[in-house]
């Protein structure tokens, strides 16, 4: 039985066709089932450090609701990234909480913890998360320092449709 011998242009061809499949599949599975996020800052650290790397299952949020607790990546309000410092969707003095957020999205993302749901009460005391009357069990909070970012003045509840 003779066999053949691959030419050099049929090798070029399989390697093309080999490196198209696996940047097909990488970028399905990237645009559908997992995406690579960086961490940028520390607002999450203990649970995530700074430069850290994280797969995120893009499908989870397609089987329920975000539930207090759960890690979360999305696009947050456009007023929350201002530079001029957070915005709020309504006016407000300037010592009250923002019950609404801005309407559009901003383009960067976050990674940050749910906290409270639709229709929760929430406020902060001492640093504490005070979720519909009582204190947010958080083991993984810093204790605040003290000072006025310790304490949210007054209750918000969380419109239909928002997380905190």
């Amino acid at each position: 039985m003779k066999t053949k011998k691959k030419s050099a242009g049929g090798s070029l061809v399989e390697l093309v066709v080999i490196v198209a499949v696996a940047l097909g599949l990488a970028l399905g599975i990237q645009a559908f089932l997992v995406k690579p996020y960086r961490i940028p800052s520390e607002s999450m650290v203990p649970t995530l450090e700074i430069n850290q790397r994280v797969l995120v299952n893009r499908l989870g949020n397609n089987f329920g609701d975000p539930k207090v607790g759960d890690i979360m990546v999305f696009h947050p309000p456009e007023g929350a990234t201002n530079a001029a410092g957070p915005q709020c969707g309504v006016r407000v003095a300037e010592n009250e909480l923002c019950p609404r957020p801005t309407p559009k999205k901003a383009d960067v993302n976050f990674i940050k913890r749910v906290v409270a749901g639709p229709g929760d009460r929430i406020r902060i005391r001492n640093g504490r998360v005070i979720l519909n009357g009582k204190p947010l069990d958080e083991p993984y909070v810093r204790p605040c320092g003290g000072g006025p970012e310790c304490d949210f003045p007054g209750e918000i509840t969380i419109p239909e449709g928002h997380y905190f």
